[in-house]
Parts: structure tokens; sequence; C-alpha cells
């Protein structure tokens, strides 16, 4: 076959990304238009199920090429050998194909993948697999007419295919891999493995021992790994998959996983100052304040009037637990202390709660009709 482009960096590609080869459009032939011979068929009735599958559920777009000649309507997932070649076939004018990111690698010269575009159709072909090249493989088409284009659902096709081989999982470049474990969010471990038949179990490396794995909290995913649905504190630490298939035994690459309460919104502060008016000369103080959840790290900043003319900031911070509405939560305050006021000091005082989850602002004003110096007020 002749040679084609190595791909490039992006995962999905497009024409303009890959190197072409386009078959040339066939001559123009004559067509001899037949009547319609009349449809005998009776009208199905209304009240069949069947009906409504047909219409809703189109055929995929997405076929393999076993042999010279023989197509295969592609299953949800495939196993195929390492060393296998793949070959691909997506109906459409214009196609677009996703596959797994060790596709994307120049190994030694060898050529990876090569993509082609036809009249009809799309051709993705992996030649030399190997365990790595596991994964989803995708593509869409878009429906053009004139030089407007748009993709729609019907169009669409995929199928997981794994490579079995030596390697058990589908190597990673990382020893080590940190993994946030989010309270508002599942965490996923993608320890993939290259065969449907391995029998996998979670590990903990300190202290050595099995994980659980009941299918409520920690589900295994065989196209994915295991997802951690209710994160706890108790699952931080180093954790690694193990796989068994035929006597032999691989562990994944070790997942250092940092517990971190995620908050469920962003703060919602209150601002106050201990006095809307002040004189000249008086001490006074804004404090700002969240209450939230447990263990959620509120960050603080200020905008005041005084640094316009560069007056340092003096804010004590504190967080305790405190019980409001019955339930038992966080009470974070930052405190901005203004000592011996001046004119300067009239305005706009703005307190800034950002989390996690989000950033919110709240002001307050300061008024200052007798913001003026103590030697002045006699002349009033």
């Amino acid at each position: 076959a002749p040679a084609a482009a190595l791909l490039s960096n992006a995962s999905s590609l497009s024409a303009a990304e890959c190197q072409e080869k386009e078959k040339p459009p066939k001559a123009t032939e004559k067509k001899v238009t037949k009547e319609p011979k009349p449809n005998k068929l009776k009208p199905p009735k209304a009240t069949g199920e069947k009906l409504h599958q047909a219409v809703h559920q189109p055929a995929s777009i997405l076929t393999r090429v076993v042999t010279r000649g023989q197509f295969q309507k592609v299953p949800d997932s495939l196993t195929l050998k390492a060393g296998d070649t793949l070959e691909l076939r997506c109906r459409g004018r214009s196609v677009r194909w996703r596959f797994p990111a060790y596709l994307k690698d120049e190994d030694e010269g060898r050529l990876r993948c090569v993509i082609k575009h036809f009249e009809r159709h799309s051709q993705l072909l992996v030649v030399n697999s190997r365990a790595a090249d596991t994964g989803e493989y995708s593509c869409w088409s878009f429906q053009c007419r004139d030089s407007e284009c748009q993709d729609g659902e019907d169009r669409t096709g995929k199928a997981f295919i794994f490579f079995t081989g030596q390697e058990l999982f589908v190597p990673t470049e990382d020893y080590y891999e940190v993994v946030q474990l989010r309270t508002n969010h599942p965490t996923l471990l993608p320890c993939q493995v290259t065969s449907p038949l391995a029998k996998v179990t979670l590990h903990r490396e300190f202290p050595p021992e099995e994980v659980a794995v009941d299918g409520i909290d920690i589900l295994y995913d065989v196209k994915r790994g295991f997802v951690i649905h209710r994160p706890r504190p108790s699952y931080a630490g180093s954790l690694f998959c193990m796989a068994s298939l035929a006597g032999v035994r691989q562990i994944s690459t070790k997942y250092m996983l940092i517990y971190i309460n995620y908050p469920s919104s962003a703060p919602k502060p209150t601002v106050s100052a201990s006095a809307t008016t002040v004189r000249a000369g008086e001490n006074f103080n804004v404090t700002c304040t969240v209450f939230g959840e447990p263990e959620v790290a509120i960050d603080f900043t200020w905008e005041y009037p005084g640094q316009q003319i560069g007056r340092p900031p003096y804010i004590r911070e504190r967080a305790d637990l405190a019980r409001q509405g019955g339930q038992v939560q966080q009470e974070s305050e930052s405190i901005l202390y203004i000592d011996e006021a001046r004119a300067i000091d009239e305005g706009l005082y703005t307190c800034t709660a950002m989390n996690l989850q989000g950033t919110t602002t709240v002001s307050t004003r300061v008024q200052g009709p007798n913001l003026l110096p103590f030697s002045l007020l006699p002349f009033l």
C-alpha cells in the first residue's frame, strides 16, 4: 500500500488533518428511469411497536472489513489479537474519526494508522496493532447541502475494540498518577484492560489489602476501569489495579488518591461594617462572613478606598464550626481593620470569597460626612 502521512496530535481527524487518498469521481452514466411498481403491501397498523422502532433506530454507519469484499456490522465491543489488521469503514461524504490516543504516536517509524476518504465513505486502517490500541473507535458524518454542513445523531457509529496480547493493561507513561477524590464528582481510576475476560481487582499499597468493590460505592467498568461514586477520606492513598488471565497476573499504574472536600456551590458571603458612618481618627472594621460545608477552604480578598494611597491592610481571618439551621456548618470570617480613619477611607469596601466551586463578591459602603480631621471641625 502507498505510504500515508503520520497522524497529527489530534485524536479526531478530518480530511485536512491527515493525508487523504480520495477516490476520483466516477464518469457520468446515463440513468434509465423505470416506473416504480405499485406497492401491494398493506400499511402497518398504528398500534404496532415495531413500526416505532423501525423509524427511530437507523442502521449504524460503521462497518468492519473482515476480508476483501466481506463486511461485518461492528458490535458494541469487539475482541481482536494484537498484530491483527483493523479496517473500519464509515459511510458518509464528510467523515471525522476519533480513536485511542496511542494511535497518534510515531513508534520507530512504523505507520500506525491510515485514513482514506472516498466519495461515499471513509476508511480507517490500523496495521501492526498492539494492546495499547485498545479503546473506543467512533466516527460521524456531516450532512452537507451546498456549502452548509451539519452533523446529526443518526449519522454516528462507535465500537469498543480490545486488542489482546501479553500486556493485560493499556500501558501508561507514568509510574504514579495523581487522582483527586472530589466529594461532588465520581472518580475514575483508568486501569483499562486489553481483554474483557481478565479478572480485575482493586488493591491498596499501604497497608497491602484488597479494596472491596460493592457495585454501589465503587463500580468496575471493563471499558473504563474502577469508578468511585462516593469518594471518602478512607479511600485516599496509593491504589492500583491487578488483572489476572490464564495464570498471568499484572498490576497497573499506581494511583495516588488525594481527598478533596469539594464544595457543592460557590460561597455566599455577607459583609457588614462596625459603623456605617465614622468620624476622622476613629477605628472601625469591615467583616466578611461565609457559612458553608465543613473542611472547605475559603479564600478572601479585599478592595478598599485606602488602597489608592497605599494604606496597608490589617486583616484577621478565622474558621470555626457553628450550628446554624439545625446543621453543623463552617463559619469562615475575614475582618479588615481600619485604624484612625481619614477622609480617603470613605467609600466602597468589597469582599471577594472564593472556593473550588466559584467566586462571589459583596460590598458595603462606609459613609463619611464627618470623615474630616478634628482640627478642621471648628471651622464647619
